[in-house]
This record gives C-alpha cells, structure tokens and sequence, in this order.
C-alpha cells in the first residue's frame, strides 16, 4: 500500500523540477497575447475609440506579448 505514497512523492519531485519547454510558454503567450488584443481593439472600435484593422491588433499583439514577457522573466 505505501507504493502509491512513493508514486506520489515521485510525480511531486518531477513536477517541482520540470522547467518545461520555453518554446511552449512563448507560443501560448503570442496566441493568448494576440486574443486579448483582438478583444481589446474589437472592444475599442465597438466604442468609437480606434479603427478595427490588422495593425491595429498586431500592435496590440506585441505590446501584450513584451509586458507579459518582462512580468514572467522578472
């Protein structure tokens, strides 16, 4: 019966080491960063504030992307 505590306190330790793929985190911040900015420029154009547009997104894009970046590597 103490082979599930010794599993458990296994899967704990590889857990508590794994650092992951760096690759993964910064592809799931440029698609997450890209939908915030669709819905933030989408929400703006909606109140009359700025012109939906491709630009528009891709700057908001990369804006979301650096300020996420800079917060997670500090």
């Amino acid at each position: 019966m103490s082979d599930g505590d010794s599993e458990q306190d296994g899967f704990e330790a590889g857990v508590s080491s794994s650092q992951g793929d760096p690759r993964v985190l910064l592809a799931m911040n440029a698609v997450l960063s890209t939908l915030f900015a669709w819905t933030i420029v989408w929400g703006l154009s909606f109140l009359g504030f700025v012109e939906f547009g491709i630009i528009n997104v891709a700057t908001g894009a990369i804006l979301v992307f650096a300020m996420t970046y800079l917060v997670t590597m500090s």
